[in-house]
């Protein structure tokens, strides 16, 4: 032991567990009376916003909400969603965001397998709730989120309590806890796997304040920012931003819907500076009607991931004004963990060229230890060609503490120390990634990811269906969808509209085939079906 180790151990004035809920409490302390949530008529100061999040806190806690347990979201981009951010954590519980968009099924195993004691839910979202709560065969507190922003004609009651009466049964003088360990979970994500079932991912404090303050420099972030959520909250934690808004004091202005008129009347009305997006969302921007656009008065900033984008994205979005970034990441890596940063010697190059370049996935974030492409079985960087194809592997506290309830797939995905993102890419000469193909056979559509074996699974259920493969088919608007290829049973005819129905009965309306295509499958000696002779097609 050295006279660097000799009575100078950590201690409380010196070492603090990182967590991102400070960052409120600061804004709070120095920002009371500054506007910090903003949505339709109702804006909240950073006191209010704090204020609510220790109640609503103190309320979870008073029926017995602890360290450890599962409190889950079920809601559009809504204040409430941007306050469990705050106030699930404050009890040492951990803050479980479910996709709205899922089916019932998706739903109840994900209520089940996080244990949730407590599930806040959008009285919009009624029927798929109502039917995956007659499939859970627990008890479950259910607290609805009555907005009268809600498609009022699709709202019914859920359960018994109400989010607003009851936040306001807790304490604004709670004694909430920070974490012991910044090693703690603060929030578990269910990510779509290559198999039917979705894993659980599960963020802690220190790997969430370190995503807050990589996006900020990454991004060049300003203080006092109009931030606009496009991205879902319910999506890696909306990247991370309902935490790194606050570090910076700047206004959230959350958007319940993505309406492209209404994106350009927020962006206007609040001098919006900085958004996230897929690139369908962007395309939506792009080919809005001249009757939905406003001018843009100051720069946007914006950030692009979720699928690979086409360079043509970049050039149209600049000429509307907008600055567009294109980050990558996993919902296993916090959200984005690489950034095609730019290079001022590219400046030179002709637009073509350069939107190219931005259509690369790029190199690491300042809070990523390591991004590299690897050869899988050797674990060997891949050379820096441009040609040579190999699996995007990633290091640092951005990378989540593991799959939750699964050992072995955690084991998998970090085996010889590097994560394993499932994505094949290039290493450029420069030290810049660029995607070729999804190992995993995942489709992303509209930022959205899609089992393509769940759906072969149901379409496999239907009695006139022999083989079924489902490969993504590119797409103008979502950038990809589903497409079933079918080997029929001999003499048991069935229409593309028959199949299409059946997955509609069981399956989330994205994740139903856009088409069905009737033929003798291309497979393996040994009978695996060779999806990439699928996708030859498209």
């Amino acid at each position: 032991m050295g006279h660097y180790d000799t009575n100078l151990e950590k201690n409380n004035a010196n070492y603090v567990p990182l967590t991102p809920l400070t960052f409120l409490k600061r804004a709070k302390e120095i920002y009371p009376n500054y506007e910090a949530v903003i949505y339709e008529d109702r804006k909240y100061s950073w006191e209010q916003v704090y204020k609510r999040t220790v109640k609503f806190a103190s309320a979870l806690n008073k029926i017995g909400i602890r360290k450890g347990d599962t409190v889950s979201f079920l809601a559009f981009n809504t204040p409430e969603i941007f306050e469990g951010h705050y106030s699930v954590p404050m009890t040492g519980a951990v803050l479980n965001t479910i996709n709205i968009r899922l089916d019932a099924k998706t739903i109840a195993y994900i209520l089940n397998h996080s244990e949730a004691k407590v599930l806040v839910v959008d009285r919009q979202l009624h029927v798929e709730v109502k039917k995956a709560l007659s499939i859970l065969k627990k008890k479950i507190i259910i607290i609805d989120i009555n907005d009268k922003f809600a498609d009022q004609s699709k709202c019914q009651k859920i359960g018994e309590l109400e989010y607003e009466s009851f936040l306001n049964t807790g304490d604004e003088n709670y004694n909430w806890q920070m974490p012991e360990d910044e090693w703690q979970a603060i929030s578990l994500s269910y990510t779509s796997g290559t198999t039917g079932n979705p894993k659980g991912v599960v963020y802690h404090h220190r790997g969430s304040y370190l995503m807050s303050t990589g996006s900020a420099v990454a991004w060049n972030m300003p203080n006092r920012l109009n931030f606009l959520t496009i991205v879902p909250m319910f999506h890696c934690n909306g990247w991370g931003y309902p935490w790194t808004i606050p570090m910076l004091n700047g206004r959230t202005i959350c958007l319940r819907n993505i309406d492209v008129k209404k994106i350009f009347e927020l962006i206007d009305k609040y001098k919006v500076s900085h958004f996230g997006g897929a690139p369908i969302v962007l395309n939506m921007i792009t080919g809005a009607p001249e009757s939905d656009r406003k001018k843009l008065n100051q720069k946007v900033f914006v950030l692009t991931a979720g699928a690979p984008p086409p360079s043509i994205i970049f050039k149209k979005m600049n000429e509307l004004g907008f600055e567009v970034m294109h980050v990558y990441g996993l919902t296993e890596t916090y959200g984005h963990v690489t950034q095609c940063a730019w290079n001022d010697a590219w400046n030179e190059l002709d637009e073509e060229k350069q939107n190219e370049i931005k259509a690369r996935q790029g190199v690491r974030y300042p809070n990523t230890e390591g991004i590299s492409v690897m050869n899988p079985e050797t674990m060997e960087e891949v050379p820096r060609d441009g040609k040579t194809i190999g699996e995007i592997m990633i290091k640092g506290n951005i990378v989540m503490k593991g799959y939750f309830k699964d050992k072995d797939a955690t084991s998998k995905a970090m085996d010889g120390g590097w994560f394993h993102s499932g994505d094949l890419a290039v290493m450029h000469p420069d030290g810049y990634v660029k995607i070729q193909d999804r190992s995993k056979d995942i489709i992303i559509s509209g930022g959205e990811n899609i089992s393509s074996i769940e759906i072969e699974n149901t379409l496999a259920k239907h009695p006139s269906v022999s083989i079924a493969a489902v490969v993504a088919k590119p797409d103008e608007k979502w950038g990809e969808v589903p497409c079933a290829f079918i080997e029929m049973v001999k003499d048991k005819p069935v229409s593309e509209k028959e199949l299409i129905s059946f997955c509609k009965e069981t399956l989330a309306g994205f994740k139903v085939p856009k088409q069905v295509v009737f033929c003798d499958l291309p497979k393996t000696s040994t009978g695996k079906i060779q999806k990439f002779e699928l996708r030859k097609k498209f």
